[in-house]
């Protein structure tokens, strides 16, 4: 979670969250509007039952993205098929989906498995067959078949659905990344936790358990390190740790405020807000030796810095103006200039992948929503329509927007399209849940 200056208090609640339940999405708004496609379970060829069903994990996948929408199965004119040849291009022709998924999974040895499946193009389906053309190898999309151990099952499910996805929309499936986040609980010894899971909630793990507050959150360019604020030392100190070995560096601990780590897109720095000359300004970190560099240098609070995708710039949270707006420093000039201007504030701006817009919260009549702003026009969509909605973290592929809100007075996270037609929430089994940092590609 970011601070956001002393019109947060310069320190947002951290909530609770169980150890070990998944986030549990519940789709809000948009499956209306969403594209059909159709879903066919993959064919078990080997004995027993299925060691998992991928096509559940793809069909989710792809209903939780807000482009898609999956067939009902018994709609389908066709059922258990797993190959191109079982397909009848003539039944499929009146079916109103773009694309159908078949595949099929066996046994290959001791706990491996060989997966094929096809995706085949059902609106060049339609033209064929009213032309009276029957060229099945024509329809076929994408092709691909991997041999998988049972515990990959859920991973290639994701696979699958990235692969889907880029062929239908011409952009980069992000279903094979995770999310971060804080979580407490009071009821253990060390209440504060920092969490990360995939990003459809499973296979949550907690990175670390804290007697103090933990905030913060900040994936690294290569998903393999976390930088966050930890108060475990009785102040606040940054620190990036490794994901996968667990060791970290402490990289910030002045007195006052250390907050707001952002990775730079190289993942060579950090920056950061810190008080440690008075105010709190933004300040550039280098993590292997140390080096700080002091970018912003005002009496008003600057803080929540955000990287550009260049490198070249930073955005931050500034009250200079009166309230909390967002502005832009180009790092080579110190050139700063005022991004927002609509409604009574602005703050936690984040650049999406593609330079091209930020997301960010919008204060208007007293409520709190995410929104988004083209950078190149300047015009501003509320996305959002919740009363107190926060840390907004856009998916590596610009497509969605993962944040904090409050649901029947709980801290919930919560989905959004960058178009603001498709919403979700990921509420936990119990307590409450907030902070949400989403990965780049893995």
């Amino acid at each position: 979670m970011k601070i956001l200056g002393k019109f947060f208090a310069l320190l947002l609640i951290v909530v609770s969250l169980p150890s070990k339940a998944a986030l549990d999405i519940v789709i809000t708004e948009g499956v209306d509007t969403a594209r059909p496609i159709a879903v066919m379970p993959f064919v078990w060829q080997g004995t027993g039952p299925v060691p998992e069903q991928i096509a559940n994990v793809v069909m989710s996948d792809l209903t939780r993205s807000g482009t898609f929408k999956p067939m009902e199965l018994n709609s389908l004119p066709q059922q258990n098929i797993s190959q191109l040849a079982q397909y009848n291009p003539s039944v499929w022709a009146n079916v109103d989906a773009e694309a159908l998924l078949i595949g099929s999974i066996k046994p290959y040895g001791t706990n491996q498995y060989l997966v094929e499946f096809e995706l085949i193009d059902l609106i060049k389906n339609q033209m064929q067959v009213a032309q009276g053309k029957t060229d099945r190898a024509d329809l076929v999309m994408d092709s691909r078949q991997t041999v998988i151990s049972a515990s990959q099952f859920r991973q290639y499910g994701h696979r699958i659905s990235d692969v889907v996805f880029e062929k239908l929309t011409g952009i980069r499936g992000a279903f094979l990344t995770r999310i971060a986040y804080v979580v407490v609980d009071h009821s253990k010894p060390k209440p504060y936790h920092l969490m990360i899971a995939d990003y459809d909630g499973y296979n949550e793990q907690m990175l670390l358990s804290s007697p103090e507050p933990l905030m913060s959150p900040s994936w690294s360019p290569d998903g393999r390190e976390l930088a966050y604020v930890s108060f475990e030392n009785k102040q606040a100190e940054i620190f990036v740790q490794d994901i996968y070995t667990q060791a970290r560096k402490k990289v910030t601990s002045f007195p006052g405020i250390n907050g707001a780590p952002a990775f730079s897109p190289d993942g060579k720095k950090l920056a950061v807000t810190l008080s440690k000359d008075g105010q709190p300004d933004i300040y550039t970190v280098d993590i292997a030796t140390g080096a700080i560099k002091r970018i912003t240098n005002h009496y008003a609070i600057d803080t929540e810095p955000s990287w550009f995708p260049d490198g070249k710039a930073l955005s931050f949270t500034s009250e200079r103006g009166g309230r909390p707006q967002i502005y832009k420093i180009v790092l080579a000039s110190g050139k700063i200039t005022r991004m927002t201007f609509e409604g009574q504030s602005n703050l936690g701006g984040s650049i999406t992948p593609d330079g091209r817009s930020m997301v960010f919260v919008n204060q208007t009549n007293g409520k709190f929503n995410i929104a988004r702003m083209d950078l190149q026009t300047g015009f501003m969509q509320v996305l959002t329509s919740t009363r107190l909605d926060e840390s907004p973290s856009v998916a590596p592929n610009g497509t969605m927007v993962i944040y904090g809100t409050t649901h029947n007075g709980r801290q919930v996270l919560a989905a959004v399209s960058v178009d603001g037609r498709f919403k979700a929430r990921l509420p936990a089994g119990q307590g409450d849940v907030k902070s949400p940092s989403w990965s780049p590609f893995l």
